[in-house]
C-alpha cells in the first residue's frame, strides 16, 4: 500500500508539533549492551518497571563478563517482576557470553548480527540500532503497531510486515522519531482502551 503524500505530511508534521524530537531513550542506560539488556526486558513489562530493575540489575552486575558467571537464579531474583523471567535470564545470559566470544565485547551495528543474539528479535535490534548506532530503524512495539493501524499506514497485524510497510510508507528521516512519537501519543491519547478520540489532532483521518 502506498498512502497519499499530503496525507503522510500532515502526520508527520502533526507528530512534530505534538511531541518535538529530543532523541531520549525511554529506557535508561549507560552502555550499549545495557540498552540491549533492558530492551530483553521491556518485552511484555513496561519501561517503568524495567528502569527500576535495571537499576538494581546494572550495579549488581556491572560487567558482561559478571552476566557470564552469574547464577540464573540470582539473575530470576532481580528481574522476576518484568515477567517471562526465567526465559529472559537465560538470553541475557547466553546475550553476554555471544557478545563477549563473537564481537570481543561490543554490541553489533548489523541487524543479522543482532539477531542472532539470545532473545533478540528485530524490535530489540532495532531500539540498539536507532538509539546507540542512529541508523534509521523503525521499532514496532505495541503502540506503534496500534497507531499505525488506525492512521491507515499498514493493515497488517505482524510486526515485522508492519516494519517494511511503515518504511516504505515513511521518508527514513523521520523513521526514529516517529517511533518515539508515535509511543508517545499512544500511551497519551491513542490509548488501546478507551481512546481520547476527542483530544486527537488527527482524529480526521483515523481509521477508527
Amino acid at each position: 500500500m502506498k498512502t497519499d503524500k499530503a496525507k503522510i505530511t500532515r502526520i508527520l508534521e502533526t507528530l512534530d508539533k505534538l511531541y518535538p524530537f529530543d532523541g531520549r531513550c525511554f529506557l535508561n542506560y549507560e552502555t550499549p549492551w545495557q540498552l540491549l539488556f533492558a530492551t530483553i526486558l521491556s518485552a511484555q513489562c513496561t519501561d517503568d518497571r524495567v528502569n527500576q530493575v535495571t537499576a538494581v540489575l546494572f550495579e549488581k552486575f556491572p560487567t558482561l563478563e559478571s552476566f557470564v558467571q552469574a547464577d540464573l537464579s540470582a539473575l530470576e531474583d532481580v528481574i522476576h517482576s518484568t515477567g517471562f523471567f526465567r526465559a529472559k535470564s537465560r538470553n541475557i545470559k547466553n546475550s553476554a557470553f555471544l557478545l563477549i566470544e563473537r564481537h570481543g565485547g561490543e554490541v553489533p551495528s548489523d541487524i543479522e548480527a543482532l539477531t542472532a543474539l539470545s532473545g533478540v528479535g528485530r524490535k530489540t535490534a532495532n531500539v540498539v540500532r536507532s538509539h546507540i548506532f542512529k541508523i534509521p530503524s523503525i521499532v514496532v512495539d505495541t503502540h506503534v503497531m496500534r497507531v499505525s493501524r488506525r492512521l491507515g499506514l499498514t493493515d497488517n497485524t505482524d510486526p515485522t510486515k508492519i516494519e517494511f510497510d511503515l518504511m516504505e510508507e515513511l521518508p527514513d528521516t523521520h523513521w526514529i522519531q516517529y517511533n518515539q512519537q508515535v509511543i508517545s501519543h499512544g500511551r497519551a491519547v491513542c490509548k488501546a482502551q478507551k481512546p481520547r478520540c476527542h483530544e486527537c489532532e488527527l482524529r480526521d483521518i483515523c481509521t477508527v
